[in-house]
């Protein structure tokens, strides 16, 4: 064989095998973090407070969960002794839990969409050109967030009641308080208070479009309500998702309003709403089941937002 053929065979047979002395990619260059003394100096604090003030009591709530008490005799002292999962297999039996739950539910589907909605109508009109007054506005529709939930349950409470409101005519005509419609009345006191909050999320998000954008749908022959929905309200998306998702957590927390509305109406039980169960057997005293109650609650929540967040994010993503 000659030596030109010879060579050839050699590449490829080398070409053929597996080369012993592959490439090796070039290691990135370490960074040198500059000042992590104070980089450790401002995550700290948050550090700590972030384990004392939360950390510390989901782990404390999960330990209680997990203990009964336990008595020598009738009248022996109370111990707490380890006891598996017996708290949440009453949980799991507690119907009127569950039932508070799926009334939290039917609330937050209705009254969710419609806090929603008005404050992003509110804050597509302050941020539209056509209105005046926009700093008279603005503080108009936030100031009852500035409202304590418990003063503004209690002012709601009078003006809902027959020989309290100053609306007779149509208190005694209609019972605010009654079985059927005091659910209703506390999402009515709900959506008072938070469409300014969530209205002022969603219109910081509407400050942060580029004017540009909306110079060039109005060279398109686009005029203001179709700039408004076809361009700002899909800019603002992810805040109107970050509101839905806080109006969830909130939703399944609700207990300031009914707490209140029990000195109104008769209707609203102990067990009206899941923090209403908790904090009434808690107030037995039973800190064990109450402690199963919120951890069962926390998981509800989790579950229901990060459901709700993977949908949405799977609705953009088509």
């Amino acid at each position: 064989m000659s030596a030109p053929a010879a060579s050839l065979t050699d590449a490829q047979g080398s070409a053929a095998r597996p080369s012993r002395f592959r490439a090796r990619r070039p290691r990135a260059p370490k960074v040198r973090v500059a000042h992590p003394g104070a980089i450790l100096a401002f995550v700290l604090p948050f550090g700590i407070l972030f384990g004392l003030f939360y950390l510390v009591p989901i782990g404390y709530a999960i330990y209680e969960s997990l203990l009964v008490i336990k008595r020598e005799g009738t009248f022996g002292a109370a111990t707490e002794v380890f006891g598996g999962l017996s708290q949440y297999v009453l949980v799991f039996q507690n119907g009127p839990f569950w039932q508070s739950i799926g009334r939290v539910l039917a609330f937050g589907v209705v009254q969710v969409p419609i806090m929603l909605g008005l404050a992003l109508l509110f804050a597509l009109l302050l941020d539209s050109p056509l209105l005046r007054g926009k700093r008279f506005f603005r503080l108009a529709f936030f100031v009852p967030y500035a409202v304590p939930g418990v003063i503004a349950a209690i002012m709601w409470g009078y003006l809902y009641s027959p020989n309290l409101s100053p609306f007779r005519a149509l208190t005694e005509n209609i019972d605010f308080l009654s079985a059927d419609l005091v659910l209703w009345s506390i999402a009515n006191v709900v959506t008072w208070v938070y469409v300014g909050y969530n209205m002022l999320i969603i219109y910081s998000a509407l400050l942060a479009i580029p004017t540009e954008l909306y110079e060039a749908a109005r060279l398109d022959g686009a005029g203001q309500l179709r700039i408004a929905w076809s361009v700002k309200i899909p800019l603002i998306m992810p805040a109107i998702v970050l509101t839905a998702i806080f109006s969830i957590i909130g939703t399944l927390q609700l207990l300031a309003e009914p707490q209140v509305f029990r000195s109104f109406s008769s209707a609203v039980t102990s067990t009206f709403t899941p923090n209403l169960t908790v904090y009434t057997t808690s107030s037995i005293p039973n800190v064990n089941l109450a402690a199963a109650f919120s951890v069962v609650l926390a998981l509800a929540t989790f579950i229901l937002s990060f459901t709700f967040l993977k949908f949405t994010q799977r609705k953009e993503a088509k």
